[in-house]
């Protein structure tokens, strides 16, 4: 009974604070340290390796019409580029790129929009994107060419294709993750249809949204090369594909090498430039991605 009334009174202590100097400090980064956590140093030494092993190979195979070194190959791209014959090709590639990529993106934004506010709209983006989706774009060729005949309607057709389906479904699929408490909060708010998507959706589900677009800017980006190895682009002139082609049949192999490496360098600029750029002042600072 005494222990219930008088319960132990447990005794305080205090510990004493220990002074500035005797915490242990972390050794700073050395600046080689610093330097090699740079993404783009990193990347550059990767890019110098495969050049040397890619020079190594083609003297090792000592024949310059089936593989051209490196030495050969860049000469042949500066040469293009300082006569513009280079950068005209890749401007007449740009320009319908971006036409298509463009409106494959309206277009895939209007149908995940319709998907979220319908059930109709649902199923009218699964099926879809069942029955066209795994068909490569670059099979429609000659049904594009039948319809809108030799020029730049049959390549914006094709990228439109490309572009389509991939960011669509990595749209909707961003949409699908969006958590509930956020749904919840936007219909509180009154926010139905449009507004709903604009406000609420597209913000949670950007992420995705971006792994999308690089996706569709790949898948683009390579139907525009195959497609205009075929047949160039509009009003006769041909783009970047066909400056390949061309000297493919005039056996100017270090051209063609030229060619296949802009293709590349290109791909890299806007994946290292725009898309990381996107991500940087987007998702990445609002803490959405690392």
């Amino acid at each position: 009974m005494s222990n219930t009334l008088h319960p132990p009174v447990r005794p305080e202590y205090e510990l004493p604070l220990q002074t500035f100097n005797e915490i242990a400090v972390e050794r700073r980064l050395s600046f080689t340290s610093r330097l090699w956590a740079q993404g783009w140093l990193r990347k550059g030494v990767i890019l110098i390796v495969l050049a040397v092993i890619w020079e190594l190979a083609a003297r090792w195979q000592n024949n310059d019409l089936l593989f051209p070194t490196f030495v050969a190959t860049t000469h042949a791209l500066v040469e293009g580029v300082i006569s513009g014959e280079l950068i005209e090709k890749v401007a007449i590639s740009l320009s319908v790129l971006l036409q298509g990529y463009f409106i494959g993106v309206l277009v895939a934004f209007a149908l995940t929009t319709l998907a979220v506010s319908t059930q109709l709209g649902r199923d009218l983006l699964d099926t879809l994107t069942s029955m066209l989706n795994p068909l490569p774009a670059i099979a429609l060729l000659p049904l594009a060419l039948l319809w809108f005949g030799l020029g730049r309607g049959s390549l914006v057709f094709v990228l439109v294709h490309s572009v389509l389906w991939p960011l669509a479904l990595n749209t909707y699929a961003g949409f699908q993750g969006v958590p509930e408490t956020l749904r919840m909060a936007g219909r509180n708010y009154g926010l139905r249809g449009l507004p709903y998507v604009l406000q609420v959706l597209v913000p949670a589900a950007l992420p995705a949204i971006l792994s999308g677009l690089k996706i569709g800017w790949a898948f683009a980006w390579r139907t525009l090369i195959a497609a205009e190895l075929v047949f160039g682009a509009s009003s006769g002139k041909g783009g970047l594909g066909w400056y390949i082609f061309q000297n493919r049949n005039e056996l100017y192999t270090d051209k063609v090498f030229a060619g296949l490496a802009t293709v590349i360098l290109i791909g890299l600029l806007v994946e290292n430039i725009v898309f990381r750029t996107l991500e940087r002042v987007t998702v990445q600072r609002w803490g959405m991605q690392r």
